[in-house]
């Protein structure tokens, strides 16, 4: 009877102590966690419009919310305006004169042509009167004179005639091109400012919340919609150091949550580097088992419909 004392306690200890063991080796607490996708407008505005509620499912495109952007047509409209005056004045250089302009110019280029054709025969029985003496000298040179004036003036109207065909310089079609190529970067400018008032969805997800209510100013890349793809659910948990051997990336875990009618599968895609609840300075025997590292488990788009991220799980692996 006096040796049963010193056999039971031992036992009662070693039960106790097993009691108080939080979780069996490969398994511990973990919570879900969501990976929101913020959607801001990079300019601000008073919303005008809001498209979506909390609980919303979404598609890829679907619009979000709008801002006002009346400043932003009327800046697109002159936009858009000043870039055709630009092109306008180019097509204007490239093109040279206007038809009729280049008709009058053929036109007194005809005309002295038929005087220099009126003047050549002119020198010529000048020039055969000279042999018997009919003409002066100074007759035939009047005639000859006229007969170069005509000509020269035929090859100035012919060139004027191929200048106005050719349109305006390349300096000045060259400005005209800068100025064109200026312009569309304003009206591009001017159309990525309007576009940008209205936000739609990136991807299929849930709405998790709206932070503004159709009326209020919303600042320049405030985020006005949160949402949760499927795909962004993850579970994390922290795994002691001395366990740490037994998980590495890509590894399969089962999660357990509560009110699930089955575990889940999820996949580990990170672990962190540094130690979680580090004790200072020295690390003895028992202060080692405090330390824990970080770990999360991305889950799959279809299981992950069927949780919410805060709810508490186990996790386990083999």
């Amino acid at each position: 009877m006096r040796i049963l004392p010193h056999i039971l306690l031992p036992v009662l200890a070693g039960a106790l102590l097993a009691g108080c063991s939080p979780h069996p080796r490969g398994q511990v607490q973990g919570y879900l966690e969501g990976e929101y996708v913020y959607v801001a407008a990079p300019l601000g505005g008073a919303l005008t419009k809001l498209a979506v509620a909390r609980g919303d499912s979404v598609r890829p495109g679907q619009p979000l919310f709008e801002l006002e952007r009346q400043s932003e047509a009327a800046a697109l409209v002159q936009a858009e305006k000043n870039l055709a005056q630009a092109q306008a004045q180019l097509d204007d250089l490239a093109k040279g004169k206007r038809p009729t302009e280049i008709a009058s110019l053929a036109a007194q280029r005809d005309r002295v042509r038929a005087d220099l054709k009126l003047a050549a025969t002119q020198l010529a029985r000048r020039e055969k009167l000279d042999a018997t003496d009919v003409v002066s000298r100074e007759e035939l040179d009047m005639a000859r004179a006229m007969r170069d004036a005509t000509q020269a003036r035929v090859l100035e109207l012919e060139a004027d005639l191929a200048t106005a065909q050719l349109g305006a310089r390349e300096d000045a079609v060259a400005a005209a091109q800068a100025a064109v190529a200026a312009q569309q970067a304003a009206r591009d400018r001017a159309r990525w400012a309007f576009d940008q008032k209205q936000q739609f969805a990136p991807c299929s997800a849930r709405v998790h919340d709206t932070l503004y209510r159709q009326g209020e100013w919303v600042g320049a890349g405030n985020p006005v919609v949160v949402l949760l793809p499927p795909g962004s659910v993850k579970v994390r948990f922290f795994v002691p150091q001395g366990q740490l051997s037994q998980v590495g990336i890509g590894r399969t875990v089962s999660v357990h949550c509560d009110g699930a009618p089955r575990p889940f599968s999820a996949t580990i895609n990170y672990i962190s580097t540094r130690a979680e609840y580090t004790p200072p300075v020295i690390f003895s025997r028992e202060t080692r088992a405090n330390l824990v590292f970080m770990i999360e488990a991305v889950l799959a788009p279809a299981d992950a419909e069927e949780l919410r991220p805060g709810q508490p799980a186990e996790v386990e692996w083999k």
